[in-house]
């Protein structure tokens, strides 16, 4: 039998929906949080690379599919490799245990369903 996927394209569509009912009902937010995001996960003295491979962990670590699509996602458009999105979430789940152990799943349909390589 195979393993049920997790449809992370429809999460990201959610939080990105989300962004927009947000914004409509008080305007400026998701462009304040969305701006937010940005300074945050600019390059420093680590590459916006590592930034959402680190945002990619802790979405893992606080049971959140909406993150872990959303930073999944940016991950690869920054170049990270299924490897390294795989090896961040395994350190979260050393780092939250059994709960963030099952939430890889999500980490593995996200990197299925946006193309890593």
């Amino acid at each position: 039998m195979a393993p049920l996927a997790a449809d992370m394209k429809h999460y990201l569509e959610q939080f990105q929906d989300l962004l927009k009912k947000a914004g409509e009902a008080e305007p400026g937010y998701a462009k304040a949080l969305m701006e937010f995001v940005k300074q945050a996960e600019k390059p420093g003295a680590l590459s916006t690379k590592t930034k959402e491979l680190i945002s990619i962990a802790l979405g893992v670590t606080a049971h959140c599919p909406f993150c872990i699509a959303f930073h999944t996602n940016n991950a690869i458009a920054e170049g990270a490799t299924k490897q390294e999105i795989i090896e961040a979430g395994l350190v979260a789940g050393l780092m939250g245990g059994g709960p963030a152990v099952a939430y890889l799943r999500y980490l593995i349909d996200a990197c299925d369903q946006f193309g890593a390589k």
